[in-house]
């Protein structure tokens, strides 16, 4: 369901385009002083100065809100995230901070393993439920549109059972989140196939694909391409399976050492490379040269003390650089928009300029939507948020702490309590 709203008297800062911003381009915002949006049906139909919308009368059959000189920025896109999951894994996050690595928790039995185990044993109407308060959280936060991966499951039922709980959110009526689903079947190598991590691949292409596919289940495919995980052929084998049935593809990349996920995500085209802690200078110029982005996740570095992504480096290459949170219950339970900002803009040298394009236009092109989403424009969704400030650089300046007053979306306003 959408409405119709007339903003008003709002500090309008936005990225502009329908495509990845990439570069210096990432720092070009448009900023309109005493603006107005206009949204009829859910669709951006004006921007511009304000035109008398205070007057008594003015419009009707819209709903009017007063933004007091508040920043109006396009909503949050968080590109990547599993929040669709069964259990939790505290435990491990303390085996990590007595000096585990994540490849050692994996390798003895925890890890990604650990969840599957708890997310086989939920039904849908827990696993929904649970999945439901994550969204709720990334709402008041300002996201307005999350991608979800499945890869809790590692067997045909409880992967079909994680899209299908994505779906049913996807179809709420009175949603506060849009949602993108991406079959992640390849990962991690489940039990049953123990070293037969070829055979598993085999099974994600002759039945899962056209499973998922057929079901209409999910747009996107991803794979964890890592040494120890799956190998860049196994990753390339699948991926361009994938792509013959019709997905967009996405890659876990280069995220504990440098494999050369990068260049592959370029040779195939993928919409986005995550992760990138350790993508090489080659990886780098890949990525700029093919269109890919780059999607950085400065939560799990700091959840996991690993040195963050060269966030500044990609854009200086000509990189389109997306930001996400990648909420999980293993390497980053956190979906943290405000730590993010400030992971972003502190350690890994982007101003919050790019900041706000990084987490706009650009995690909306990681899932090709930068034509729908991402910037406030005519003939885009009307989904916005408000901060508590006339000033957008409070965004950095609010260390890990809320300054969204008011989410939209849709013309539908969500204030946050």
């Amino acid at each position: 369901m959408s409405e119709n709203l007339i903003i008003f008297n709002a500090r309008i800062v936005t990225p502009i385009g329908f495509s990845a911003r990439r570069g210096e381009e990432m720092s070009q915002l448009q900023i309109i002083e005493n603006g107005t949006v206009e949204v009829t049906k859910g669709i951006i139909t004006y921007v511009g100065e304000n035109r008398g919308e205070d007057r008594d009368g003015y419009y009707q059959h819209y709903w009017h809100y007063n933004a007091r000189g508040h920043c109006l920025l396009p909503g949050f896109v968080d590109s990547h995230t599993h929040f669709v999951f069964g259990g939790e894994r505290s435990e491990e996050f303390s085996w990590r901070l007595n000096g585990e690595s994540y490849m050692s928790i994996m390798e003895r039995g925890g890890g990604i393993a650990s969840t599957v185990k708890a997310t086989r044993q939920m039904n849908f109407l827990k696993l929904r439920s649970a999945a439901e308060s994550f969204l709720k959280r990334m709402s008041i936060m300002g996201v307005t549109t999350v991608e979800g991966k499945s890869g809790y499951g590692l067997d045909r039922e409880t992967e079909l059972l994680q899209l299908k709980v994505m779906r049913s959110l996807n179809n709420t009526e009175h949603k506060r989140v849009d949602i993108v689903s991406t079959f992640l079947g390849a990962h991690a190598l489940p039990e049953e196939y123990a070293g037969r991590s070829d055979e598993y691949i085999d099974f994600l292409i002759r039945e899962m694909l056209p499973l998922v596919r057929e079901g209409g289940l999910a747009e996107c495919c991803d794979v964890f391409c890592e040494q120890g995980v799956f190998s860049i052929e196994q990753s390339r084998r699948l991926l361009q399976a994938a792509k013959e049935h019709g997905f967009l593809l996405k890659l876990h990349a280069d995220e504990i050492v440098s494999l050369g996920g990068a260049e592959l995500a370029a040779e195939l085209g993928a919409l986005s490379a995550d992760h990138l802690l350790h993508a090489s200078d080659a990886g780098i110029r890949a990525m700029a040269d093919g269109g890919v982005v780059a999607t950085l996740l400065p939560l799990t570095a700091f959840a996991l003390k690993e040195p963050y992504a060269r966030g500044r480096e990609m854009i200086d290459a000509g990189c389109a650089v997306a930001l996400a949170t990648d909420l999980n219950p293993g390497s980053c339970f956190s979906g943290s928009i405000p730590l993010t900002i400030a992971l972003a803009c502190i350690y890994m040298k982007m101003s919050i300029e790019e900041t706000i394009t990084a987490l706009t236009l650009n995690g909306a092109a990681a899932l090709q939507r930068a034509d729908r989403i991402g910037s406030i424009e005519v003939g885009k969704q009307g989904d916005f948020i408000v901060l508590n400030s006339d000033n957008y650089h409070i965004l950095p300046y609010y260390i890990g702490m809320n300054c969204v007053i008011m989410t939209i979306k849709g013309g539908m306003l969500y204030p946050v309590a």
